[in-house]
């Protein structure tokens, strides 16, 4: 299977379009422009042959390609999201292919300075001799999660074109929202008929992922009093200042910069105000959700204490929850996984079962009734300027799903 010409057609066509969700929006999905791609791609679904296209009021793109074999074999999902993240700019993407990557350095932007390597991404290492897609240096990618929905989009259509590839009911989903935290807030899992489905969302080629982080945001509102400085003696509360206290008193060996593979952490995303009103919003991930609740004690406790520095103040904290570790869903259907590593040694690939240090839709949707372990789409670095994607790992994905979709007709 080489599919790499028409996968990088689309993910450059997906790439360029702003789709960018907002965390702080009232509105689902939280951005209009989200739903530019959702219209293009329920048109190329119908253009490709696929069957019951719907794009409804909340978003969601869904379709069916539909079994070529008789008999009772189960429905399989496979879902991506359109969004990119918020943490940095997804407008006037340009995709810029490094053919068979020799090593050595990637110059994304010699004018902003960003080089991309194995130094500082080792994981580049293992595409020696592929395709490598880079934005300009400018904007993100929007490898996550457009390489996920060029994936399943490419792969559709190979199996629309090649009848003679055994498999049951196939259904699509393509879902807004993901990057912040509400892509399947509306999903209707009944509606969607799969018995298990896949999100195409993860990173390098070969890795599968059926844990993820347990999730909460968090607030802390400052409300601060006003006086003059030279007057200010007992007198005043600087909420700016205390929000930056309470930030720099949260342990540096507990923040995403100092932890990997299982640790878990908080980061303070944003940091707002001024002497009278402040604010910090942040998130709290852990696997183990008993860890996970610990820390949000020590950060209660860490506030408390800041309350008793800081009396004329009124500090308040609150917390969300986001999203669960699948593996609690997921473990309890074995086949699921089962099927999933037998697809990736088929596609010549020795699969890597690691935790992911995110989350991902299948999270959410895996606790709505549906298991959904995630697969890789062949990129790394995804949120920034650095981001990357294979598309020799791409073309293995869709390969994996091909793969996928024989193996549960069997």
């Amino acid at each position: 299977m080489d599919l790499k010409a028409p996968l990088y057609k689309r993910f450059e066509k997906y790439a360029k379009l702003d789709t960018q969700s907002d965390g702080d929006s009232k509105t689902f999905p939280s951005t209009a422009k989200q739903l530019v791609l959702a219209r293009l791609l329920a048109a190329e679904l119908k253009a490709i042959g696929a069957k019951k296209v719907k794009l409804d009021k909340f978003g969601y793109v869904t379709a069916e390609i539909p079994a070529t074999v008789k008999g009772r074999v189960p429905a399989i999902g496979f879902l991506a999201h359109m969004d990119t993240s918020p943490d940095a700019s997804g407008k006037n993407v340009r995709p810029q292919v490094h053919r068979k990557w020799k090593g050595g350095d990637i110059v994304i932007s010699r004018r902003h300075g960003v080089i991309l390597n194995t130094r500082n991404c080792p994981e580049l290492a293992a595409c020696r001799g592929e395709d490598i897609v880079t934005a300009s240096g400018d904007t993100l990618l929007g490898a996550d999660n457009k390489a996920g929905l060029a994936i399943i989009m490419t792969a559709a259509e190979y199996l629309l074109k090649h009848k003679e590839i055994p498999h049951g009911p196939l259904k699509i989903g393509f879902t807004p929202d993901e990057e912040v935290g509400q892509g399947v807030k509306h999903f209707d899992v009944k509606s969607f008929g799969a018995s298990a489905a896949y999100t195409f969302d993860g990173d390098v080629a070969g890795a599968v992922e059926q844990e993820n982080f347990n999730a909460d945001g968090l607030k802390i509102t400052i409300t601060g009093k006003s006086v003059h400085p030279g007057t200010a003696k007992n007198a005043l509360a600087n909420a700016a200042r205390i929000a930056a206290d309470i930030a720099a008193s949260w342990p540096e060996n507990l923040l995403p910069e100092t932890t990997e593979k299982r640790e878990g952490f908080v980061m303070f995303t944003d940091i707002s105000g001024g002497i009278e009103k402040a604010e910090l919003s942040g998130i709290v991930r852990e696997h183990d959700l008993k860890k996970l609740k610990a820390m949000e004690r020590q950060l209660a406790a860490i506030v408390a204490a800041k309350r008793l520095k800081y009396p004329l103040a009124r500090i308040e904290l609150a917390f969300r929850e986001q999203y669960r570790n699948m593996n609690a869903i997921v473990s309890g259907r074995p086949e699921v996984m089962k099927k999933l590593l037998a697809a990736v040694r088929a596609a010549g690939l020795e699969p890597h079962v690691k935790p992911v240090r995110g989350g991902t839709d299948g999270a959410r949707l895996s606790f709505m009734g549906l298991p959904t372990p995630n697969v890789f789409t062949g990129g790394y670095n995804y949120h920034g300027r650095y981001e990357w994607v294979s598309l020799d790992g791409m073309n293995k994905s869709a390969e994996v799903l091909v793969n996928l979709a024989r193996g549960w007709a069997e």
